[in-house]
C-alpha cells in the first residue's frame, strides 16, 4: 500500500463535522484539524502505512481511536488544581514533539533515548501538561514532578514471568497508559536489582509495557533485543527499541549485536 491510499482510507473513516484534512505531498503527512480552532493532529503516513501492511484492520482501528481521542480531549478543560490525583509522568522518545498546537509541553530529560512528559488523566483519555496550564495554576516543574512521582508510586506493579534459554523476563502490562512510566519508580528498579541473579536490563519499547530482564548468559541479550524490537514495532505509542542496563543507579541504553554482548550507546 502507498501512503496516498492510506490517506484516502483515513479521510473516509475520520470524516466528521468541523474537521478538515490537509495533505502534505512532500512530507507525506496528513493533518486533521478542527476548522474553527485550527487545533488537531498531524499523522506521518509512511510509518503508519508500514504498520497497516503488517497488522491491517487492527492498526487502522488504533489510528482512528487515537485521532478521535485527541479531538475528545480538546473539548475537555479541567484544571490541574483539585485534580492532582490524575497527574502522572509519561515516558516518550526524545524525538517526541515538545509543542502541541503552539503550546509548549512540559518535559525533562531522562536518558539518551527517552524524555519525561506529564499527563493529566481524563478517564478514557489524557492530555499532556503544557506551560500554559502550569502558569494558570502558578505551579512550577518541581511541584508537578513531586505530584506525578507520588501518584506513580501508588500504581500496582504486578508482573508476569517467563524463562527463556536460562534467562528470566518480567513483563508489566496493566494497560493503564503508564506501564512504561514505572521505569521512573526508583524503588521498583532497586527491588528488581536485588532480585536478579545476573545482570539487570530494562526495556520500554512502547507506553503500555515495561520489561525487566535477568540476563544470565549471552543469549539473553539477543532474546531481549528481539523482544524489544517486536514490541516497539507493534506499540500504539512507540518509545525505543534499545534496552537499558541498570547499573550504579543509572540507565544506560545499549546496542545488542546478535551473538555478542551489548555495547553502550553513545
Amino acid at each position: 500500500m502507498e501512503p496516498i491510499e492510506l490517506k484516502r482510507i483515513l479521510e473516509n473513516k475520520l470524516q466528521a463535522n468541523n474537521r478538515k484534512f490537509v495533505f502534505d505531498s512532500e512530507e507525506k503527512t496528513l493533518r486533521i484539524e478542527d476548522d474553527q480552532s485550527g487545533k488537531g493532529i498531524t499523522l506521518s503516513l509512511p510509518g503508519l502505512t508500514a504498520k497497516y501492511e503488517e497488522r491491517k484492520d487492527a492498526a487502522l482501528d488504533e489510528i482512528i481511536h487515537h485521532v478521535n481521542e485527541v479531538f475528545s480531549v480538546m473539548d475537555q478543560q479541567q484544571p490541574l488544581k483539585d485534580n492532582e490525583k490524575g497527574i502522572y509522568p509519561v515516558i516518550r522518545s526524545t524525538s517526541f514533539p515538545t509543542e502541541h498546537n503552539g503550546d509548549q509541553l512540559i518535559f525533562e530529560e531522562h536518558t539518551a533515548e527517552t524524555s519525561v512528559f506529564y499527563a493529566q488523566d481524563l478517564g478514557n483519555s489524557y492530555r499532556l501538561v503544557t506551560q500554559k496550564m502550569l502558569d494558570a495554576e502558578g505551579w512550577d516543574l518541581k511541584q508537578l514532578k513531586e505530584i506525578g512521582r507520588f501518584n506513580l508510586r501508588s500504581l500496582d506493579c504486578n508482573m508476569k514471568e517467563d524463562e527463556v534459554a536460562g534467562n528470566r523476563f518480567y513483563f508489566l502490562n496493566s494497560n493503564d497508559g503508564y506501564d512504561a512510566s514505572r521505569i521512573l519508580n526508583i524503588q521498583l528498579l532497586e527491588d528488581m536489582k536485588s532480585k536478579v541473579e545476573g545482570t539487570l536490563a530494562v526495556a520500554v519499547p512502547h507506553q503500555d509495557v515495561l520489561i525487566f530482564a535477568d540476563i544470565r548468559n549471552e543469549q539473553g541479550y539477543d532474546i531481549l533485543g528481539q523482544m524489544a524490537m517486536h514490541f516497539f514495532s507493534n506499540g500504539r505509542v512507540p518509545i525505543t527499541a534499545l534496552p537499558f542496563l541498570y547499573e550504579d543507579d543509572e540507565l544506560d541504553p545499549i546496542f545488542i549485536l546478535a551473538k555478542n554482548k551489548p555495547t553502550k550507546a553513545d
